[in-house]
């Protein structure tokens, strides 16, 4: 199996980690490490994301938060260490005599399915119009008939506010309109948990509020599990239960939005609160 080409060595499994995660946790990063040549990404890093949880991540650029995205996605390897979603081992499977070997890609695709991304860029498929945008994975990945697809899309559309939208192509939608696309074929997929990477990044300032507002939406109204990264603090403060601080691939502080915000323990997280708010 290809292993990712940046890294010196393969993956490893570590020896005293065991194959299944306990079930309350539906994500759960066990001593995780990613390195890309010999910088460490992610150092270590041990958190758990409880079903039904908002849970952000917050830091300065290039401390590891979008690797987090990107390694639940399976579009990157772990390094070392195990990353569990609901009970089992993504990034590992159990061997035949017991023990956690490298997955492989059809083990990723199935544990992936739980899991949907919305990107800062909107990734839409230009050629397509915005039904078949949102129609596409849950019929050939899914396996569902075309006419459940659609009547899905159509409801999904109806959601984030583009109902008069569905024949349109993605150049003819501005972007806050082609995000709003992004984020209803991501929960076309009925993922258990929703990474959001920076989804405001790529906006108009003007264009930032709807989108933000549909997110609020969706986090308050629906049970879905909410994984986040953004720089958006009114946001984060907003929809999470937990708020994470990153810094140098570490999580140097966590807790309730209104103690992490509002009284921060780490002199890290003072600092870089005091720069974005």
């Amino acid at each position: 199996m290809a292993t990712d080409p940046l890294q010196k060595t393969p993956p490893q499994a570590p020896e005293n980690v065991t194959p299944d995660a306990p079930p309350a946790d539906l994500v759960r990063f066990d001593q995780v490490v990613k390195r890309f040549g010999d910088h460490v990404v992610l150092d270590r890093l041990d958190f758990a994301l409880q079903r039904g949880e908002h849970v952000t991540l917050i830091g300065p650029s290039g401390s590891g938060k979008t690797t987090i995205l990107r390694l639940l996605m399976t579009l990157e390897r772990v390094s070392d260490g195990v990353i569990h979603v609901d009970g089992e081992p993504l990034s590992h499977m159990p061997g035949p005599d017991g023990t956690l070997r490298v997955a492989n890609e059809r083990h990723l695709r199935r544990i992936r399915r739980k899991i949907g991304m919305v990107f800062q860029q909107f990734n839409l498929f230009p050629n397509m119009k915005v039904l078949q945008n949102i129609t596409e994975a849950p019929v050939n990945v899914l396996g569902l008939g075309r006419e459940e697809a659609e009547e899905r899309a159509r409801e999904l559309l109806d959601l984030v506010g583009l109902a008069d939208k569905i024949d349109a192509h993605p150049a003819q939608l501005s972007g806050g309109q082609q995000q709003r696309v992004a984020i209803a074929r991501a929960l076309a997929m009925r993922p258990e948990i929703l990474l959001l990477d920076e989804v405001t990044s790529a906006l108009d300032p003007e264009l930032v509020a709807g989108v933000l507002d549909l997110l609020r939406e969706i986090a308050h109204t629906t049970d879905i599990t909410l994984l986040c990264v953004t720089h958006e603090m009114n946001f984060a403060r907003d929809i999470s239960d937990q708020v994470l601080m990153f810094d140098s691939g570490q999580v140097i502080e966590s807790g309730p939005p209104e103690k992490l915000f509002g009284d921060p323990d780490h002199e890290r997280t003072r600092e870089f609160l005091g720069a974005v708010l």
